[in-house]
């Protein structure tokens, strides 16, 4: 009999958590509760229905089938152009500069593995999305996290990162409107992100999923609109959040171009592109979708944030107040880790929220909980968790 053994690269890395937490769900499910998913950051609302309408027409097309090819369709990159020409006020080219992706996710990891080697370092958020850690440990790289703490407004303060540290630096990730604590970056912000970059030659990965989910007012801004940066940095995109397509799996990186090539390079070796219905359709989403439905989606989850707010208030548990993304980010109550209360909530009130410490050792004591769930759940959920002791 053949054994099984891991290889080292995998062992560096733990199981995705949610894929750990969805088997907890999936037991108690079995024994007939009825969980409410609030870990998961997935809209539950549909894309606008002239988009469905724009895919169901191109399966239908005979030539729509073939092999999409790696670097996208010229419809779908000049469609990425004219989004961030129109939408941030930055100029790219379509050719070397836009890069669509099967979901961001993917190009998060090729693009580190695409540039790092063993013994680099890559500068992560923490708390952070898990893939930025996982894919620089698949890389052979060293972690080293920048704390984002609630006094600095979750963003990392680079002056705490030292000369040793920045001269083996390779990227740097950020993500603004913020995941999982949904803090929001300044243009200011972004600019001295920018003559950081310069000064130390560390790429700037901005995973910027969710700038158009936003509320309050308030408008997110793209780090590429920062004079430079186009030199210095990559901008990661998806429609998954701003246009509810999660499943469709449709992202892009744009920026800096020697880095766009690189991804590329790795990309064309170890997967291929989206299928060719998916990217018209998508095309269709970013030229075509009204301000007006963006707004009309956001003024939903807005309501929800409100509604998990006031609850959290009455319970005694402090919350930041998102402007933006899909999430809020809440200490959870005294004599509780992280963990603990998401385990205990999860057990008796058939709630899931994500245990704060997926996203690093700064989110011991916190959990998330996901505005992408209905909001008559929503309110059910809050009713169960006002219901508890704590």
């Amino acid at each position: 009999m053949t054994k099984i053994t891991l290889a080292e690269r995998l062992e560096r890395v733990p199981p995705y958590p949610f894929v750990v937490l969805a088997e907890r769900v999936r037991h108690l499910q079995e024994r007939g509760v009825d969980v409410i998913r609030m870990d998961i950051g997935a809209p539950d609302m549909p894309p606008p229905p002239h988009v469905v309408d724009s895919l169901i027409a191109a399966v239908r097309q005979p030539e729509m089938h073939g092999y999409p090819g790696y670097r996208g369709t010229p419809e779908l990159k000049a469609a990425f152009a004219s989004y961030y020409q129109d939408r941030f006020g930055v100029t790219l080219d379509p050719e070397q500069e836009v890069l669509p992706l099967i979901g961001s996710k993917e190009g998060l990891h090729h693009i580190t593995l695409a540039l790092v080697n063993p013994g680099d370092i890559v500068l992560v958020p923490d708390p952070g999305y898990p893939a930025y850690r996982a894919s620089a440990r698949l890389a052979g790289a060293e972690v080293v996290p920048m704390r984002l703490c609630r006094e600095n407004g979750f963003l990392p303060d680079l002056d705490t990162l030292s000369p040793s540290v920045l001269r083996r630096a390779k990227l740097l990730w950020l993500n603004y409107p913020n995941n999982p604590t949904g803090a929001v970056a300044s243009y200011s912000f972004f600019e001295d992100v920018v003559r950081f970059a310069q000064k130390w030659g560390v790429l700037v990965c901005h995973d910027a999923p969710y700038t158009d989910v936003t509320f309050d007012g308030y408008t997110a801004p793209s780090l590429l609109a920062v004079p430079g940066a186009r030199e210095i940095a990559v901008e990661f995109n998806s429609l998954s959040k701003a246009f509810n397509m999660a499943g469709w799996r449709v992202g892009v990186a744009v920026g800096c171009r020697e880095a766009i090539a690189a991804l590329l390079r790795m990309k064309s070796n170890v997967d291929t592109g989206i299928f060719l219905p998916l990217q018209h359709a998508a095309a269709v989403a970013l030229r075509t979708t009204s301000r007006e439905w963006i707004h009309a989606r956001n003024a939903a989850y807005a309501h929800r944030r409100d509604i998990i707010l006031d609850t959290l208030t009455r319970l005694g548990m402090e919350a930041h107040r998102p402007r933006g993304g899909l999430y809020i980010w809440t200490r959870v109550p005294s004599g509780y880790t992280g963990d603990t209360f998401a385990m205990y909530v999860l057990e008796n009130a058939g709630v899931a929220f994500a245990p704060g410490s997926i996203y690093g050792q700064e989110g011991k004591y916190y959990v998330r909980i996901s505005l992408g769930v209905p909001t008559e759940r929503v309110q059910e959920a809050m009713r169960r968790l006002q219901n508890l002791t704590l």
